[in-house]
């Protein structure tokens, strides 16, 4: 990961990250919220499940004006001049910042109904100050990976149980192609020996993996 960029993304822990661009502050998921305060100008949420939407943690970084961008089944459907409804192909730029939706949904049968398709629930691509971060959301592998075009930061689950496990995440970062590829959503799930593992085996395989350290330290529980 290029210096411009390590000093604009930040990880909160779990799927949790901020952005820091030099005209907003973009976060995503909130989730946890310990020793940040900074406040967002934009909020961007994947999918409402509760390690994801988090109206407490939400309320902690938000301010009067903060915009929220949430996918389906998370703002009670209400839009107005703060808030918008992300669905795939969704695509808006708010305080200078890019905003796609994607989709993020599983595909292999011993989780599909986890995120399924049909929920419409979202990854994002951001572009701030002339980079493109992609979140996947999570997700399994998908044929929509593709179609990003060409990205800066790719931010990828790799935990399995709910999302993609190490080895589709490693096949995905190959097809997607990003400058730098941050593996998350799994330190909560396999523990330290468990995590350690799958560093390992992501920081050997992938070609560009970014290991980060949390803003916040993680608990290894929910």
């Amino acid at each position: 990961m290029d210096d411009d960029i390590g000093r604009k993304l930040f990880w909160i822990g779990h799927s949790s990250f901020y952005i820091k661009g030099e005209n907003a502050t973009v976060f995503i998921d909130p989730f946890r919220i310990g020793k940040v305060n900074l406040k967002a100008d934009i909020i961007l949420v994947t999918h409402p499940h509760f390690d994801h939407f988090s109206r407490e943690d939400i309320e902690k970084v938000s301010k009067n004006s903060t915009a929220i961008v949430a996918s389906e089944g998370t703002i009670e459907g209400k839009e107005d001049k703060n808030s918008y409804i992300a669905r795939p192909g969704f695509k808006t730029k708010i305080s200078g910042i890019g905003i796609e939706a994607v989709p993020a949904y599983n595909v292999e049968s011993a989780r599909i109904g986890f995120h399924p398709k049909s929920n419409g629930w979202v990854g994002y691509v951001i572009e701030v100050d002339g980079k493109r971060f992609y979140h996947a959301g999570d997700t399994d592998k998908i044929s929509e990976m593709e179609e990003l075009g060409k990205l800066d930061v790719a931010m990828l689950p790799i935990g399995g149980t709910y999302t993609m496990d190490v080895d589709d995440a490693i096949e995905a970062a190959a097809m997607i192609g990003a400058n730098a590829t941050v593996p998350m959503h799994y330190k909560n799930l396999l523990g330290i020996e468990g995590a350690k593992a799958v560093e390992d085996k992501f920081s050997k395989e992938v070609k560009g993996a970014t290991l980060m350290r949390e803003v916040n330290e993680p608990t290894f529980a929910f």
